[in-house]
C-alpha cells in the first residue's frame, strides 16, 4: 500500500526529508477536520465455535495524494506534529459512535496511547466521553501496550483501575513483542492478554515456539486471564491456538481490517 512506501517507513527512523515530514504534519492537522481519518475493524473470533465476538478498531488516514496510510505511520506523523491526543480522540469517538449500532453480542476493542494515559485527567475524560455513547461498558475493551506502561506504570494502573470500575475490560496488547514483564500481569487490573504475532508465527512447526505458547496460556489461566491470539494467517496456526486453549483469535486467515458496514455483514453472515 502507498501508506507503507519508502518515505513513510523512514519517518519513524527520522530519515524522511524534513520538508516532506513537515508537509505531512501540516496535512494531518487539516485531515482531522476533513474527515480523512477513518476507522477500520479487525474482526475477532471465539475459539470454541468460530463465531465473531467483536472487533479491534484500527486507524487509517486516507491521504488525498499518498492514498491509505496505516496506523503505525499515522501515529508516527501525529507524534511529530504533537497531534496524538486529537487523532486518538477522533478515532475513539468514531468507533464508539459506530459500535453503538452493532448487535449487542459484539465487543469493541480500543487502543490507548502513552500520550493519553500520561494525562492525569485521562480516566475521567475517557469515562465522560464513553458515558455519552450508547454502548454498554462490558462491551468495551481497552488495549494497552508496553510503551504505555513504561511511561508510568503507577499512573497507568490507577487510570485503568478507575475505568474498570465502570465495567469495561482491559487487555495487555502485543504480549511477547517487548520485555514480557510479568510484573504487569501481577500489578495491573487485566482481563486478558493479546499474544503478539511473533508469538504465534511458528507454533505449528517449531516445538520451542509451541512450548512457549503453552506456558503463556497456562500462566494466563492460573491468573484468570483470557488469551487472544493475534496475527493468525494459516489454518495450522488457528488449529494450534484453539487446541492449546486460547480463548479468541484474529488475523488475515478469516478477515482483514474492514469498514464498519463490511464488518457487520460478516458478523451476521
Amino acid at each position: 500500500m502507498l501508506g507503507e512506501s519508502y518515505p513513510l517507513r523512514t519517518l519513524r527512523s527520522g530519515l524522511m526529508p524534513r520538508a516532506l515530514a513537515r508537509a505531512l504534519e501540516s496535512d494531518l492537522a487539516l485531515a482531522l477536520g476533513r474527515g480523512e481519518i477513518e476507522v477500520l475493524y479487525q474482526p475477532q473470533f471465539a475459539s470454541i465455535d468460530g463465531v465473531m465476538i467483536g472487533a479491534e478498531a484500527l486507524a487509517r488516514w486516507q491521504h488525498p495524494t499518498l492514498g491509505e496510510i496505516g496506523a503505525r505511520d499515522l501515529f508516527a506523523i501525529a507524534e511529530k506534529a504533537k497531534l496524538v491526543a486529537p487523532v486518538s480522540r477522533q478515532i475513539v469517538a468514531q468507533a464508539l459512535d459506530q459500535a453503538a449500532s452493532w448487535p449487542e453480542h459484539l465487543r469493541l476493542s480500543l487502543n490507548i496511547t502513552p500520550e493519553e494515559i500520561a494525562e492525569k485527567s485521562f480516566a475521567q475524560d475517557f469515562a465522560t466521553n464513553f458515558g455519552r455513547s450508547r454502548i454498554a461498558p462490558n462491551r468495551l475493551t481497552l488495549e494497552i501496550t508496553e510503551d504505555v506502561l513504561l511511561a508510568n506504570l503507577r499512573l497507568a494502573g490507577e487510570a485503568l483501575a478507575a475505568l474498570k470500575k465502570t465495567g469495561l475490560r482491559v487487555a495487555l496488547d502485543d504480549f511477547g513483542a517487548g520485555f514480557c514483564n510479568f510484573r504487569y500481569l501481577k500489578e495491573l487490573p487485566l482481563d486478558a492478554i493479546k499474544l503478539d504475532r511473533s508469538m504465534v508465527i511458528g507454533i505449528s512447526r517449531d516445538e520451542r515456539d509451541l512450548a512457549v505458547l503453552r506456558a503463556i496460556v497456562g500462566l494466563a489461566s492460573a491468573l484468570g486471564l483470557e488469551v487472544v491470539a493475534e496475527g493468525i494467517e494459516t489454518e495450522a496456526q488457528r488449529d494450534v491456538v484453539v487446541a492449546e486453549g486460547c480463548d479468541y483469535w484474529q488475523g488475515f486467515l478469516r478477515a482483514e481490517p474492514m469498514r464498519n458496514d463490511e464488518m457487520l455483514k460478516l458478523a451476521t453472515a
